[in-house]
């Protein structure tokens, strides 16, 4: 397992569209194991593999509170095949360093994907895991949380953006 590095905007990768997963394998694995221990050590509650430079459709999530055990769940080749209702969030993102924005998703979501041994399943999600699960697929998709906003907030989240970096280097 290893720290990898996690992109912060305005980085172009993260505006790719990442690739589907061929195959499940020992690489892939051990990709999901770097990304949940990145993840961690961030910390943060979900991890797109776009994010640590990696233009495949792999995300995770972990939204067990501090106190409780990990509820780490990992997506490889999802698709959102239901979304309803809706609800706002506060969402920060790992590569958006200081910045916390409220958005408005769907408030309930169904997702089918592959976990890390290659077996498919279906999952409904509401609350936070609903949130963390289209914000991620989002970044699959080379969407970023700056894109739910106007302009003049895009240029503010930029401006945080840059003096969140310059004060870790």
């Amino acid at each position: 397992m290893a720290i990898r590095p996690i992109l912060s905007y305005p980085d172009p990768r993260l505006r790719e569209c990442a690739r589907p997963v061929e195959v499940v394998d020992d690489s892939i694995r051990e990709l999901v194991s770097d990304m949940a221990e990145t993840m961690y050590d961030a910390p943060g509650v979900g991890l797109a593999a776009n994010q640590v430079g990696v233009p495949l459709r792999i995300f995770i999530i972990d939204i067990a509170d501090e106190d409780s055990p990990s509820d780490l769940r990992v997506f490889i080749n999802p698709e959102i095949m239901d979304a309803d209702g809706t609800q706002s969030w506060q969402e920060g993102c790992l590569s958006f360093p200081g910045v916390s924005e409220e958005v408005k998703r769907a408030e309930r979501v169904r997702v089918r994907a592959l976990n890390e041994q290659g077996e498919a399943f279906e999952l409904e999600a509401d609350g936070l895991r609903a949130v963390a699960i289209q914000y991620e697929n989002d970044h699959l998709n080379g969407v970023l949380m700056i894109d739910k906003f106007n302009a003049l907030k895009r240029r503010k989240i930029g401006r945080q953006v840059a003096k969140a970096v310059e004060a870790q280097i």
